[in-house]
């Protein structure tokens, strides 16, 4: 039996549960009405780093949403990173509510890891995308038919990304790869020439692990 709470971010509730209870008991004796604004943010910080168990929908040609969150945009991009050609990119806005925890998208094989350091400007804006701080991760599917790619983004407030796979790693969709600490973005590529049809639109909410964004056809 595991424990609602993101392994990601074990350090910083070790760390802020330990302070802040620090703080409780202290501001009981001294200052008891204290107690309740520091309860508040102790508990903000439980609350962010929770991760709820997800079922993947069956259907290994439905790709789902890596981010819980709002889409914010589907655009076509020239990807020249991994893909090397013109993509559908869907981007998923996630608030400081949002679960932060990312889900593999699609089943396959992990081909490419890149890190690229940036700024850390609004992940809302459409400049976010290649300005800030991000994480790339290519995945080739089980059949070796398609490539897809999945963009963690760095916001204003998150400092940091975690992602946990590595080249050659065999993944499955809707396991846990990663988290992007305190606000951000997940955008994921398909080819578009890829036999895909999108199940979402601007506006949407999506849960990562649940949520079909589109069906990847053609598997045999």
């Amino acid at each position: 039996m595991r424990f609602p709470f993101a392994e990601y971010g074990s350090k910083e509730l070790s760390f802020f549960g330990m302070f802040f209870f620090v703080l409780i008991v202290l501001s009981l004796f001294f200052y008891p009405l204290v107690v309740i604004p520091i309860s508040i943010f102790l508990f903000f910080v439980f609350y962010f780093f929770r991760d709820p168990n997800r079922n993947p929908p069956e259907g290994e040609e439905k790709l789902l949403a890596p981010a819980d969150g709002r889409i914010i945009s589907i655009s076509y991009v020239q990807e020249d990173n991994y893909l090397k050609c013109k993509a559908v990119k869907i981007a998923t806005f996630m608030s400081l509510f949002s679960v932060h925890v990312n889900r593999i998208s699609y089943s396959g094989k992990v081909e490419f890891i890149k890190h690229v350091p940036g700024k850390f400007l609004d992940a809302r804006s459409p400049k976010a995308s290649e300005m800030n701080e991000h994480n790339l991760m290519g995945i080739i599917t089980s059949d070796g038919k398609t490539k897809i790619m999945i963009k963690q983004v760095a916001g204003k407030v998150a400092r940091r990304i975690v992602c946990d796979c590595s080249i050659g790693q065999d993944v499955e969709r809707g396991r846990r790869f990663g988290m992007i600490k305190f606000g951000s973005r997940l955008e994921v590529y398909i080819p578009e020439d890829a036999d895909f049809e999108i199940a979402v639109k601007e506006g949407d909410m999506v849960s990562a692990g649940t949520t079909v964004l589109g069906i990847l056809k053609g598997k045999d």
